[in-house]
């Protein structure tokens, strides 16, 4: 067994894959990623494979691109993390008013997630608490759009309209209105 196979044994048996069927790995399996670079991920044999999903849609400027490196490096020299409830960082008003100033004056203010699916949340939430201050707690469906996908926390999965998704846990999700 080369060292390639052992890493997939030992993966398949650690690590649960997301938008996986596990026992697909029986017949189809696991490619052992060892490096990227620009668009092209390399295999732990040196085959090359183009990353035409850019990592799931994340990687938008290659890997291992030597400029974000850098910057990663450095701002970990600083700070590399802090709670950002009651908390604030330079990096983070920087950022924000730099966003603010691309965007209409409408939007007055940046709220920071990790992920999509995150960010999701954190609107279905603002948009209740926003109907909710008004007077208007009775305001809770959501519009969604026919056959988007938004993410797969639930209420990500709520307001989307992808079966593939939804269907295992649609007893969990609220209620949406579908927009064509």
């Amino acid at each position: 067994m080369n060292s390639a196979d052992d890493f997939i044994r030992r993966d398949l048996a650690a690590i649960w894959h997301p938008c996986t069927q596990m026992h697909d790995h029986e017949t189809v399996p696991l490619l052992p990623i060892a490096r990227g670079q620009g668009a092209w991920l390399i295999d732990m044999d040196g085959r090359r494979y183009l990353d035409a999903i850019s990592s799931w849609w994340t990687n938008l400027f290659g890997h291992a691109e030597p400029r974000i490196a850098a910057a990663i490096a450095a701002q970990a020299q600083t700070l590399e993390q802090v709670i950002f409830a009651g908390f604030t960082h330079a990096p983070a008003v920087e950022l924000a008013e730099r966003l603010l100033a691309l965007a209409p004056p409408s939007l007055a203010r940046v709220f920071y997630a990790d992920n999509g699916s995150s960010a999701v949340e954190v609107a279905l939430k603002m948009s209740f608490h926003y109907w909710r201050n008004q007077g208007h707690g009775e305001r809770r469906r959501f519009i969604a759009l026919s056959g988007g996908y938004h993410g797969e926390t639930l209420g990500a999965l709520a307001v989307s309209d992808t079966g593939l998704y939804r269907e295992a846990y649609a007893p969990l999700l609220f209620e949406r209105l579908l927009a064509p």
